[in-house]
């Protein structure tokens, strides 16, 4: 196994000094493109496999669906495959450039991250999209999936493979890690830092906090998405309605569903039942504060201190009424996870107020929070949500997968 994993370290760094050009890695990706639609049967085949091994081992309803490749879901795949092709090339931009007085000429430049590894769950979709988008940022990617969707994860990345080799490109831009060994992630996290640059977690609370805390590697992602919808004293009851009800219930399971509602005090008497009515009747349960029970005529369940750091991933809520924005903000600073909250108001200053002071990496007005996704943000895909201090934040697609160097030239300046 260390053997292995040395390789595929050592392959990864070599296809790291193998500069493409633009037009070739959209030939490339055009060419996986093809791929897929030629072995769509041998795919759906795949994950039929993938699927039967998660049926007899007994997995939930919700994983399945999210394991399961389809004609719709290939499709997707298609989909984000093309939206990455039209972006422009994020390597070797200009971000800035300057003239001192010294002489000196300085360019900020983008450049590739290095090598990547991506450690993730279920979704077959995360190996070609994680491929497609560290591929055009000039990044060599090493993709380590769950064994429960092994089969799938194979073929798709497989399948890449032909396209680089099909362009005279060094196949080892992507590797699939076949072994099933369970020391492989420990040993990738703490023994490979040589080889990889950075390292990007996908899936549950687990996965995350087992790679935070081994890696010696820095690494890219979040834990949890606590994420908040406030509904503001100047907010517009029938958008609220809708977006508090997307925003919960469109997917409970991702990263980006809202986890607690916080509402103003001073609405509570128009705006508590229509709003948490609308969640019941569609399977939600509502856990909230003493005082969003007084108002509250429906069944509810009062929520505990533990309650407003609970990332529930189901059809559950936790409700908090709050006095002012300040207090929304401070709540969200409090509780959250640095992920995604919301504003719901018609008063722009409370807006930008809220925009502004949560330290979410994003930051919605009138929006639902399930909008936090690289699709929906025109990037073809992503790689995963930064919920990290420092960038990359928010979505992490193409054009974040660049570093920048600085190039300084002078006609023979030296420095007194």
């Amino acid at each position: 196994m260390i053997n292995y994993l040395f390789d595929v370290g050592k392959n990864a760094k070599k296809a790291s000094f193998d500069s493409v050009n633009f037009k070739i890695k959209n030939k490339v990706l055009k060419d996986y493109i093809k791929l897929i639609l030629d072995n769509k049967s041998k795919i759906i085949l795949e994950n039929n496999k993938d699927l039967k091994k998660a049926k007899k081992n007994k997995l939930r309803e919700n994983f399945i669906k999210r394991l399961l490749l389809n004609r719709k879901k290939i499709l997707g795949i298609i989909n984000s495959i093309n939206t990455i092709i039209s972006l422009k090339d994020p390597v070797d931009q200009v971000l800035k450039k300057w003239k001192r007085s010294n002489g000196l000429k300085i360019e900020k430049k983008t450049i590739p991250i290095g090598v990547i590894a991506v450690i993730y769950e279920s979704r077959p979709n995360v190996t070609s999209d994680v491929a497609a988008l560290c591929f055009k940022a000039g990044n060599p990617v090493i993709l380590k999936g769950g064994s429960e969707a092994y089969y799938s994860n194979k073929i798709l990345a497989n399948l890449f493979k032909k396209a680089l080799q099909k362009n005279k490109v060094n196949k080892n831009y992507v590797q699939f890690i076949e072994s099933q060994d369970r020391k492989i992630v420990n040993f990738l996290l703490s023994k490979m830092i040589n080889y990889v640059d950075v390292i990007i977690p996908r899936g549950g609370k687990g996965l995350v906090k087992k790679v935070q805390d081994i890696s010696k590697i820095p690494v890219i992602g979040h834990l949890e998405g606590v994420c908040h919808t406030y509904i503001d004293e100047k907010a517009d009851l029938n958008m609220s309605k809708r977006i508090t009800l997307n925003a919960k219930l469109r997917n409970t399971a991702i990263c980006g569903a809202t986890e607690t509602i916080l509402i103003h005090e001073k609405i509570l008497s128009r705006f508590c039942n229509p709003i948490l009515f609308n969640l019941e009747r569609n399977g939600c349960q509502i856990i909230g504060d003493k005082k969003i029970n007084k108002f509250y005529k429906g069944k509810i369940k009062i929520a505990k201190e533990s309650d407003w750091t609970r990332e529930y991933l189901g059809a559950k809520v936790s409700v908090k009424s709050v006095k002012n924005i300040d207090d929304a903000i401070n709540h969200v600073n409090k509780y959250g996870t640095m992920h995604t909250d919301a504003i719901i108001t018609k008063n722009i200053k409370s807006a930008k107020k809220f925009l502004k002071e949560v330290k979410s990496s994003i930051a919605m007005h009138n929006t639902s929070t399930q909008f936090a996704d690289g699709g929906e943000f025109g990037f073809g895909g992503e790689v995963g949500i930064s919920t990290n201090t420092l960038p990359p934040r928010g979505p992490v697609g193409l054009s974040q997968l660049v570093s920048y160097k600085y190039q300084v030239s002078s006609n023979g300046k030296t420095r007194k």
